[in-house]
């Protein structure tokens, strides 16, 4: 494509976006706590960040609340909060129906994503992710190439504007509790890129690795200079390069590997009686991570039980750190009122919190509990290829959030 036919502008959601020529590539890497960029770094296993934070900007910046793929990945794809996007949790209790669902269909997404808009003026989209969980949500409206590495093997041109992943790739689709779930997908950005099928991407990882392994165990130093690998390979293919998370990830568990777990519906319904209902957010269908035991939860109150009482009762007991009612999570924590419950608690750094002990079975854990979900995962890091301008420098200086990624990239680069 050349550079006279490359759009200069497009809006989504009150933001305006200018891309560059060449290649914008957004990354979003699932769990990356900026522990795990420190490690790499300082054994050396990662050059092309090294340089990037050296020529172009390295820092950090504030996720959504709550800190879980879901609610996170649609704020960076629209480059808004939960309260606009909608999306509250990987799973919530719908008003509209009273039952407990995931959040993953595009119909749970209440604004246009920066991708369709992108596409609609005339780039090259690609959208691709890890787990297939996020593909349609992400893909709402978005005329071009949307497909999982999870479900690679399925992509069709018809459905997912392509076919022959696996081909483009040059290996079958991986499995999705393995480093290759997030190398697949940045190799088929990679190939998107060089072979001129996409010009403007949006690559979202899983955390699968961060769930795993400590930030300066090998398996994940070996994980991130794989990764590193990959982001020089789009650096060489002249791509204008952004990297961030979707949250950070902590140990959650005592010193000889049992997990801490507070089991609020069992509490709750121990002192307040029956009716009471939890939802875990971060539940999605890949226990094996975290067995849907994340740092936030919304509760559910019958009419009789006042929702004051239980956040007395509940910031009371250790390792819960906040409480929220309805209107106050929906002000302080930016969440769609109608779909988060009477109460929202958030808990301690090394603690989640669960329903009741049979709700969980830990015994699916692939090892020591690590996860996310509270205030404790929120700063993630934000790396650009390119410097800031003079511009951009106040909005870093302040309260940069992950979901100002695609601006940064586009718009706020010097050189």
């Amino acid at each position: 494509m050349s550079t006279a036919s490359v759009p200069t502008s497009f809006t989504a959601n009150g933001r305006t976006y200018r891309p560059p020529a060449q290649p914008v590539v957004v990354v979003c890497v699932d769990g990356c706590a900026n522990e795990y960029l420190e490690a790499s770094l300082a054994h050396e296993r990662m050059p092309n960040v090294a340089r990037m934070a050296r020529c172009g900007y390295r820092g950090l910046a504030r996720a959504a609340l709550p800190t879980f793929t879901n609610v996170n990945n649609a704020a960076i794809a629209t480059g808004r909060p939960p309260d606009v996007t909608g999306i509250s949790g990987n799973f919530f209790l719908d008003p509209e129906t009273g039952e407990e669902v995931m959040m993953n269909a595009s119909r749970f997404l209440r604004c246009e994503t920066i991708l369709a808009a992108a596409a609609r003026a005339g780039r090259r989209v690609a959208m691709v992710t890890a787990k297939d969980k996020l593909r349609e949500i992400l893909s709402d409206g978005l005329q071009g190439i949307a497909f999982s590495a999870e479900k690679a093997c399925e992509a069709s041109p018809e459905t997912h504007g392509i076919g022959d992943v696996e081909v483009l790739v040059g290996r079958p689709s991986p499995a999705i509790y393995s480093a290759d779930a997030s190398l697949y997908v940045l190799d088929a950005g990679v190939a998107l890129v060089e072979r001129e099928l996409a010009d403007f991407l949006y690559l979202s990882l899983t955390d699968y690795m961060q769930h795993t392994f400590a930030p300066d165990a090998a398996e994940s130093l070996d994980f991130y200079a794989a990764m590193d690998e990959r982001f020089g390979r789009l650096l060489e293919l002249g791509a204008v390069l952004g990297l961030t998370a979707d949250h950070g990830m902590n140990a959650k568990h005592t010193s000889d590997g049992t997990p801490r777990v507070i089991y609020v519906e069992s509490l709750l319904t121990e002192r307040f009686g029956p009716d009471v209902r939890v939802i875990c957010p971060i539940t999605d269908p890949y226990v094996v991570h975290h067995g849907a035991l994340g740092a936030f939860v919304t509760v559910h109150l019958p009419d009789h039980v006042p929702a004051a009482q239980v956040a007395r009762f509940l910031l009371e007991c250790e390792g819960v750190t906040e409480v929220y009612d309805r209107a106050l999570a929906a002000r302080k924590l930016e969440l769609p009122p109608d779909r988060i419950g009477d109460l929202c608690v958030l808990s301690g750094r090394d603690v989640v919190l669960g329903r009741t002990a049979a709700d969980h079975d830990l015994s699916l854990l692939s090892g020591a509990l690590r996860s996310h979900g509270g205030r404790y995962e929120e700063m993630v890091p934000m790396i650009l290829s390119r410097p800031l301008s003079p511009r951009y420098a106040p909005l870093v200086a302040a309260d940069p959030r992950n979901f100002d990624i695609f601006e940064l990239t586009c718009n706020g680069g010097s050189g």
